[in-house]
């Protein structure tokens, strides 16, 4: 995985081969193979890999906050600071690719699915506390607040400013997370 995501940072996620990564690795092209079958499998599992990586450390930040619009509004503070960190994104090196564009228009549900259950604990305890409606769908809820914290790292701001956390922050809180209040 390390050789595979060495190589896309080196070469674009158009342009690595298998034979890339093996001799990355320094492992024959058929252990590659052996291992993820072919280059579709390899490139979700790295992009899955980069993704969740992401999203685990942007979790302290998260559980920090007491209510769901802090919460969401930390998580949105988080992906605009850290979108370029090579530790938490991958660097691809064609302008017209992109982790967040890549992850978006890929066969990504299974990653998807795992944000929406990082989101189930904080909505369960927002509503415990009526920050949000009874009886509301918490998996639809998580899929509204994945799909929401996506947009602030392929979107520019227009009413507000996206590099003031102050001003993230208060977006989030007077909007993003309002359709989920009783």
């Amino acid at each position: 995985m390390d050789a595979a995501e060495q190589c896309m940072e080196r070469l674009g996620l158009q342009r690595f081969s298998m034979n890339d990564v093996a001799s990355q690795a320094g492992v024959s092209r058929g252990a590659v193979y052996l291992h993820f079958g072919d280059r579709a499998t390899l490139v979700a599992a790295v992009l899955a890999r980069v993704a969740t990586r992401f999203v685990e450390s942007s979790e302290a930040a998260v559980r920090r906050r007491r209510t769901l619009g802090g919460q969401v509004g930390e998580a949105a503070l988080f992906i605009r600071q850290h979108l370029g960190d090579q530790l938490l994104t991958l660097g691809l090196p064609a302008n017209d690719e992109s982790l967040v564009a890549t992850l978006m228009t890929a066969q990504m549900t299974r990653l998807v699915e795992e944000w929406v259950d990082f989101w189930q604990p904080y909505l369960g305890d927002a509503e415990r506390r009526g920050e949000i409606r009874g009886g509301l769908d918490h998996r639809q809820a998580g899929e509204w607040i994945v799909r929401l914290l996506l947009s602030f790292a392929v979107l520019p701001a227009v009413t507000f400013d996206a590099d003031d956390p102050d001003a993230v922050r208060e977006f989030v809180r007077s909007h993003l997370v309002q359709g989920l209040a009783p």
